[in-house]
């Protein structure tokens, strides 16, 4: 069981999944506004994944300036319209991910990258702190060129630093996005309805050296 959680599920492996997707929130719990699409016109859309959802995703929602709204939910792997409990399985081969919505005049892309990056510990594999399995790799889903230029020169110069620490590589997949499902209603913005909860998320302490110039 153990191999199992750390190795991605072959196709033919995989759960099969279902054609209708879970049902999920309508409106963000802390911001009041909606957490699937249309967005309002200039608003761009990330995915990072990088352990427990449910901290994750509060690393996104507090930086407040510029986040129109955040969602989490499962990319990555294979099975269509995931439960929770298929993907902590290990057969599905998804990743617990963090939707953020943003307005790049206000908040960029590379300052996302920077809260991503010093958020967590990249150079774990299929794991963050004590949370193991591959629902917990660390993960960047860019939806174009710009964002794959911008999120492989991050995690460059992010290397740099970690590795004058002492830290080993990075294990980041920087990948096209794959397809996104919205996790269940009780999962979105799960912190802020139980302030007590879980989070596994921890940071390194190490600094990212790009991303902190924001759009006037």
């Amino acid at each position: 069981m153990f191999r199992k959680l750390l190795t991605l599920p072959s196709a033919a492996d995989a759960l099969p999944g279902r054609s209708e997707p879970t049902k999920t929130a309508e409106r963000h719990f802390v911001n009041g506004r909606p957490i699937s699409p249309p967005f309002p016109e200039g608003v761009e859309t990330a995915l990072f994944g990088f352990g427990c959802f449910w901290g994750a995703e509060r690393k996104f929602w507090q930086l407040d300036e510029g986040i129109y709204t955040t969602a989490v939910g499962y990319a990555g792997g294979v099975t269509p319209n995931p439960t929770y409990e298929e993907v902590c399985s290990g057969l599905t081969g998804h990743n617990e991910v963090v939707l953020v919505a943003f307005d790049p005049k206000r908040i960029s892309y590379a300052t996302l990258l920077k809260s991503f990056w010093e958020s967590h510990d990249p150079t774990q594999g299929m794991r963050q702190g004590n949370d193991v399995g591959t629902q917990y790799r660390s993960g960047v889903y860019v939806a174009d060129a710009t964002q794959r230029a911008t999120a492989e020169a991050s995690r460059d110069a992010f290397s740099r630093a970690l590795a004058r620490k002492g830290y080993g590589p990075i294990t980041t997949e920087i990948i096209d996005r794959p397809a996104f499902y919205y996790a269940e209603g009780y999962h979105q913005q799960y912190l802020a309805k139980n302030p007590n909860g879980y989070c596994g998320v921890c940071g390194t302490g190490v600094s990212c050296p790009i991303g902190i110039s924001v759009a006037a």
